[in-house]
């Protein structure tokens, strides 16, 4: 490899260009010069989308390339496969909810829609929701509430996943309301649950706070049903 080449690169922060260039198949100076900065920007978008999905936090690395759709999934009139695979909702600040059942897929949807967000430049973030209401709680303790508010300002995509399997103190589902408005139409919700809407009250203490969150979440919302069994009960009853 050729320092003089490497040095240039590197003062016009091209990061890849000096290991690639002799892989280029050459045909024209045009076709060259195009082909080796397509991969220059194709490498670095890679290399952007894989520095996301660390900063986002999933829980594993499940993907939607492997994901097993079936027809227990129940679309709303206005959405399909497709039309959810594209991200679009990210955009236009939409929401989508996942309600069923545990173990018919919800949180592997959710994370290989996120982790293809990624990809596709979108900063995201996963939280479970017991896990966050933890960390509201002890912000706001610590007095780093405010902060912890701020570090959502440029997110895209916030997912929430396993809301309702536990419930919640009445100052963490206040916290939670607070951050829920703060993402009101400024970013794209994706949340997952066992619980239907009208049993959220069980995990919210606060009748009108559920109401409130509730409006805010369904708002510009694409609902989807999971019904069926548990995949991971019915793995288990195969292996028998």
């Amino acid at each position: 490899m050729s320092n003089p080449i490497k040095e240039k690169c590197k003062s016009l922060r091209l990061a890849y260009v000096s290991d690639i260039y002799e892989k280029i198949p050459f045909e024209s100076p045009e076709q060259y010069v195009t082909a080796l900065l397509q991969q220059e920007l194709e490498l670095r978008e890679a290399v952007k989308g894989e520095r996301l999905i660390k900063k986002a936090k999933f829980m594993n690395e499940k993907e939607l390339t492997n994901y097993q759709w079936s027809d227990h999934i129940r679309f709303p009139p206005q959405l399909d496969r497709q039309t959810l695979e594209s991200l679009y909702f990210i955009d236009k600040k939409e929401n989508v909810i996942l309600t069923g059942a545990p173990g018919t897929g919800k949180s592997h949807l959710v994370t290989g829609l996120g982790r293809k967000a990624c990809r596709n430049g979108y900063e995201v973030r996963f939280y479970r929701v017991a896990d966050l209401v933890d960390l509201l709680e002890k912000s706001w303790r610590e007095g780093r509430f405010q902060s912890l508010r701020n570090k959502f300002k440029k997110v895209d995509m916030i997912i929430l996943d396993e809301m309702g399997y536990v419930p919640f103190s009445k100052d963490g589902a206040e916290l939670l309301f607070q951050l829920i408005s703060d993402w009101y139409e400024q970013c794209s919700l994706v949340i997952t649950s066992n619980l239907e809407f009208s049993q959220w009250n069980r995990i919210f203490v606060d009748a009108r706070l559920t109401a409130a969150l509730v409006d805010r979440v369904i708002h510009h919302a694409h609902i989807l049903s999971f019904t069926g069994d548990s995949y991971r009960v019915k793995h288990a009853l195969s292996n028998h």
